[in-house]
């Protein structure tokens, strides 16, 4: 019987309300200095390896372009062909469209996800939800760039964030002819 390879996959963290703390005294969400995904990926004893690099652990309103530019050199020299990118939501498309754009590798899956509201300390939270998702369509996925949030994968030059909703959407409607199979 032949051995059966366990794909790895890369997890490239940039910050964002999924790996953020709810501060009182400000009354919104604060990225946390160090992310907890790593312990939460440990404690799910997954069969799939997962490897974790840091680019940076700030809210998306705040990233440079020099951290998006990061993210896609990590992307561009990652062994894995496997790559989850978890990201704040209020820029993640417009993450997505510049890795779309920019990625020169064609081998390898890249799923960007996030979470309205942090992993830590809320029961309610989509985070947890948004990463198993996020986990299972990067090794079903095509190679390409793909958003994957609130149970949908959507095509980077066809998603948008809904703010007084809280959730994503497709721009050119639910039966967008760029819609992805996966997320009917």
């Amino acid at each position: 019987m032949a051995s059966v390879q366990k794909a790895a996959v890369h997890l490239i963290i940039t910050g964002g309300t999924i790996d953020s703390f709810y501060d009182g005294a400000s009354d919104t969400v604060i990225p946390r200095k160090q992310s907890i995904l790593p312990q939460y990926f440990r404690g799910l004893r997954l069969s799939t390896k997962v490897r974790f690099s840091t680019v940076c652990m700030k809210d998306s309103r705040r990233l440079t372009t020099r951290d998006v530019s990061d993210v896609l050199r990590l992307i561009e020299r990652s062994p894995e062909k496997k790559i989850i990118v978890t990201h704040g939501t209020y820029t993640l498309p417009d993450t997505a469209r510049y890795l779309h754009r920019h990625l020169h590798r064609r081998d390898c899956t890249v799923v960007l996800t996030g979470s309205m509201t942090p992993l830590d300390s809320f029961a309610l939270s989509d985070a947890g939800f948004n990463l198993g998702y996020a986990f299972s369509q990067v090794l079903v996925l095509p190679s390409g760039v793909h958003v994957c949030m609130n149970g949908r994968a959507f095509d980077p030059d066809d998603v948008i964030k809904i703010l007084y909703e809280g959730r994503f959407s497709s721009i050119m409607g639910e039966h967008s002819p760029t819609h992805r199979k996966s997320g009917k």
